[in-house]
């Protein structure tokens, strides 16, 4: 089965991540987002392939040329906040105030034609305490979303989800709401194996899962007609990241291992499957099962 997979990258600063938002002073924040973005890019070209590019409105105002090149590369901007605070941190009001800053961003710096249709939030904190982030995503004229994580873990993710895209009901995230909502939900990629969830492809589980388990296990997604969203940060590819030395074994473990083999590890997905933008992947999904977005 031929499906289309989404490849999407969340450009935020290494310093975005949650472990170690809180330990970086602002004094020590070495911006090097154009430097650990420039590995991607060429992998990207080398294997001809165009992905979505979730960036944090700071980082977006930052490096304007960037973004442009982007576009222009054919990859497709979405939207990450403008902050990279989790929307349990914002709220609704503050949160509506951001989705209105981005769009401002991006007309100035794409053209005032630019409208972005695509969602990811921090540290995938779309739940049934932040459902309030779906009307007013919807209200903005987007179309998808990519931030529930099926499977609940200690920082984050939810429960009972679809494992494929489905339309994101505002009184509950679990639920498939038909035709009652405009908003899509494109879900993190998780494999059933026996009573277990594994999660797969992107973050942390990119980089600390053999290339050879995850190759079976996405097979095995697409096998059963299952899109995946491969996901990856900058900083998690690019091997001069600054180390936070004041982190627990733990945190260090869970930020810094394998980055310098995820590149490699990245390729090697790339090679077996096919990619596109995720608004694209989720047109081909909809296409193929003669449904409308």
């Amino acid at each position: 089965m031929n499906i289309v997979n989404a490849l999407t990258v969340d450009v935020e600063a290494w310093y975005h991540a949650e472990i170690v938002r809180h330990r970086v002073p602002e004094t020590e924040r070495l911006r090097q987002v154009e430097e650990a973005l420039a590995p991607l890019r060429h992998l990207f070209r080398r294997q001809g392939v165009r992905a979505t590019f979730f960036f944090v409105g700071e980082i977006l105002r930052l490096h304007p040329a960037l973004v442009r090149a982007l576009h222009d590369e054919g990859h497709e901007i979405a939207f990450h906040t403008m902050s990279h605070r989790p929307l349990h941190k914002m709220g609704e009001q503050a949160f509506r105030a951001e989705i209105a800053a981005f769009a401002e961003l991006t007309g100035d710096v794409l053209g005032e034609g630019f409208s972005p249709v695509g969602f990811r939030a921090p540290t995938f904190s779309l739940n049934q305490h932040t459902n309030w982030a779906i009307r007013a995503l919807s209200e903005a004229g987007y179309r998808y979303d990519s931030s529930i994580f099926p499977l609940r873990t200690p920082l984050y993710g939810v429960d009972r989800c679809p494992p494929v895209p489905y339309r994101l009901s505002p009184e509950d995230v679990t639920r498939d709401s038909e035709k009652s909502s405009l908003l899509w939900e494109f879900p993190l990629p998780v494999l059933p194996v026996g009573p277990l969830k594994v999660p797969l492809a992107g973050g942390f589980y990119l980089r600390l899962f053999p290339l050879s388990l995850l190759l079976w296990g996405l097979r095995r997604l697409n096998a059963d007609g299952i899109p995946f969203t491969l996901y990856v940060h900058p900083w998690e590819t690019y091997p001069g990241t600054p180390h936070v030395a004041n982190l627990s074994p733990q945190d260090s473990f869970i930020t810094y291992h394998n980055i310098d083999g995820t590149l490699l590890k990245l390729a090697g997905i790339l090679n077996r499957f096919r990619f596109a933008p995720m608004e694209k992947a989720l047109g081909a999904y909809l296409e193929s099962r003669g449904e409308e977005g």
